[in-house]
């Protein structure tokens, strides 16, 4: 298995097993201060995110390494690709700590569930504690739009995916038999 394929739930109008196992799974964290083997880690979730230019974020679990690292753009959310290491930031271990705020219903979409989208309920505030990518603790604040990516991004190192929430999910019309088997 290739480590820059997306891991998804259904792939060509079929479920995948393997990679839904992994998905679902909580991821583990890295040991810090971070040995080989997780720099390692690190590093390919990086270069996963980096080369992809349909991505708000990108979490370790969704190319296959079940460990507690997630990628996302800080800016510039409706252009695609990233042009600096100032647009994205990288949280190792993260736990959000605090939900604050009122809560927001917006449609998602997620590279490990092809095809639809579904309505999710989010906190608009969220404080969040990590290890930056040099190991230093990080305590740090998320607000809107960046609040929405990043808690889906840590949902997905708890093993939670978009269509485990509870709103409700859209997908194409053509697609509609093998979407009804799943969710029905």
């Amino acid at each position: 298995m290739t480590k820059n394929k997306t891991w998804q739930l259904w792939r060509d109008g079929k479920m995948i097993e393997e990679e839904g196992a992994l998905l679902r799974k909580k991821a583990a964290d890295l040991p810090v201060p971070f040995n080989a083997a997780a720099k390692k880690d690190i590093q390919t979730l990086v270069e996963a995110f980096l080369k992809r230019d349909d991505a708000l974020g990108l979490a370790a679990p969704q190319i296959g390494i079940s460990k507690r690292i997630i990628a996302f753009k800080v800016k510039d959310f409706d252009r695609k690709g990233l042009s600096g290491k100032g647009d994205w930031e990288v949280l190792i271990n993260a736990r959000i700590t605090q939900l604050r705020g009122e809560t927001e219903v917006m449609n998602e979409g997620c590279l490990s569930c092809p095809d639809i989208s579904v309505e999710v309920t989010r906190a608009t505030e969220i404080k969040v504690k990590a290890v930056d990518i040099n190991g230093d603790k990080v305590n740090k604040r998320y607000t809107g739009f960046l609040a929405r990516i990043v808690q889906h991004e840590i949902d997905h190192l708890d093993g939670r995916l978009v269509v485990d929430h509870e709103g409700t999910i859209s997908f194409p019309k053509e697609k509609q038999a093998f979407f009804d088997k799943i969710f029905k």
